[in-house]
């Protein structure tokens, strides 16, 4: 092939997409690759100032103060972005029920139907939860804050695998659930399960905690069995019974 012939091949390849050329010898693409030369520091280089860290759990705390309402609280909620759950979550999970409703129950996280309906409790706990307290003449359905019920997680959005809340989470999503008691005004607060009684209690061992009344949010508090554990451990139910028992005394 003559300079020519040579050279309109080359362009045809080069056309085509070719960008590398086949060499004498394997190349381990596996091998890192070599640092660069490094080049030397001139004699004054200018500093540049880290940003400071931003605490996730103070700026909630920032976003969530100004809220009068359910409805802005949870915008703000929604457009809060420190939370990296709300990336990986289908749907953001507020509440159910009748805000204002005498009992507030705090539950821990979506779960994989929460996540897709976008209601909390939902799926086979969900039914259970439904049925215990209707037991006591309670449902999230009824219209009058006497017989209904408020129901809202520690956290608005699923985690990945139902995996337990980590403590900065439960952290960073405090204060929007502080204010989200003060704005629903509940008389009794209860805790559904390991992760809502350290959220609002900042204790875990659910076992110990069930059926002793504490203080969360200025309110009294009922820790109880979540449902989904109950549906694990029917034999526990006997002591969520009691616990029932002891929340319709109390309303009395």
């Amino acid at each position: 092939m003559g300079y020519w012939d040579m050279r309109a091949a080359l362009e045809w390849q080069v056309a085509m997409g070719a960008d590398e050329a086949i060499l004498d010898q394997p190349v381990n693409r596996y091998d890192a690759p070599a640092k660069p030369a490094e080049k030397p520091k001139p004699s004054q280089q200018p500093v540049q100032a880290e940003m400071p860290k931003v605490d996730a759990a103070i700026l909630a705390k920032q976003v969530a103060s100004p809220a009068e309402d359910l409805d802005s609280l949870a915008a703000a909620m929604r457009a809060f972005e420190e939370c990296e759950l709300k990336r990986g979550a289908r749907n953001f999970v507020f509440s159910d029920g009748l805000a204002g409703s005498r009992v507030m129950i705090i539950g821990e996280a979506p779960g994989r139907d929460e996540d897709i309906e976008g209601r909390p409790f939902v799926g086979r706990a969900g039914v259970l939860l439904d049925q215990m307290f209707a037991a006591i003449g309670l449902a999230r359905t009824n219209p009058t804050p006497d017989t209904a019920l408020y129901i809202t997680n520690v956290l608005p959005w699923r985690p990945p695998q139902n995996r337990d809340p980590s403590p900065e989470e439960i952290a960073m999503m405090l204060p929007f659930l502080e204010k989200h008691v003060a704005l629903a005004k509940p008389d009794f607060v209860v805790a559904m399960g390991n992760i809502a009684c350290q959220a609002v209690l900042g204790r875990r061992g659910i076992t110990r905690l069930r059926g002793q009344w504490s203080e969360a949010f200025d309110r009294p508090c009922l820790p109880m069995f979540h449902p989904a554990y109950l549906l694990r451990s029917p034999l526990a139910k006997r002591e969520a019974w009691a616990d029932l028992l002891s929340l319709k005394a109390r309303l009395a």
